[in-house]
C-alpha cells in the first residue's frame, strides 16, 4: 500500500508552515523518548551526541541520507514531553521545526511543524518528512520500515500543489 500524505501547509505573518500529523496509540512520554534519545532517534532519524538543553547545540547524523552526514541541531526549548524546538543546519539550508505532542483518548498526538521562510523546495521537503514521521512511527511500532521511494517523488506533485494553491 502507498503511503498518502499529510502534510498541510499554512501562510502566517512570517512565512509558511508545513504541518505534519501522527498519532500513537501510547502516552507522551512514549512518544516523546523516541524524538529524545538519542539509542531511539538513531532507529528513525539518526544518532545524536552533545549536551542536550535548551540554547545548546547537539551533532545528529542524518543516517536516512546520501552520504549520512552530520548537522549542528540547536535546541531552541524544551518542555517535556510536549513541545521541542530546534533548529538546523545542513549543506540544504536552515530548518526551524516544532514537535508538538497532546493526549487524547489514550494516544498521542505528534504535530510536526516546520516554520519556513520559502516554500520554495517544497515538493522534495513534505516527502522526506513524511517518510521521516513514518519511519518514527515504525520504530515505535517495532514493524517494518517503509522505504523512501515510495514517498518520493510520488508525492511531490501533492506538496508543489500546495505551494501553489
Amino acid at each position: 500500500m502507498s503511503p498518502v500524505p499529510t502534510g498541510r501547509l499554512f501562510r502566517t505573518g512570517s512565512g509558511s508552515d508545513l504541518v505534519l500529523r501522527r498519532t500513537f496509540r501510547a502516552p507522551a512520554e512514549a512518544v516523546w523518548a523516541g524524538l529524545t534519545e538519542p539509542e531511539r532517534t538513531a532507529r528513525w532519524f539518526g544518532p545524536w551526541e552533545g549536551d542536550a538543553a535548551p540554547g545548546r547545540t547537539i551533532k545528529i547524523q542524518m543516517a536516512y541520507e546520501e552520504q549520512t552526514p552530520w548537522c549542528d541541531l540547536r535546541i531552541d526549548a524544551c518542555e517535556p514531553p510536549r513541545r521541542l524546538a530546534v533548529s538546523m543546519t545542513d549543506a540544504s539550508g536552515s530548518w526551524r521545526m516544532e514537535f508538538l505532542l497532546s493526549e487524547a483518548d489514550g494516544g498521542t498526538e505528534l504535530r510536526l511543524v516546520q516554520h519556513l521562510s520559502t516554500e520554495d523546495g517544497i515538493g522534495e521537503v513534505g516527502p522526506g518528512w513524511e517518510y521521516y514521521l513514518d519511519m518514527l512511527v515504525a520504530a515505535h511500532e517495532g514493524s517494518p520500515q517503509p522505504g523512501f521511494g515510495d514517498y518520493y517523488p510520488a508525492m511531490k506533485p501533492y506538496f508543489d500543489d500546495l505551494a501553489t494553491g
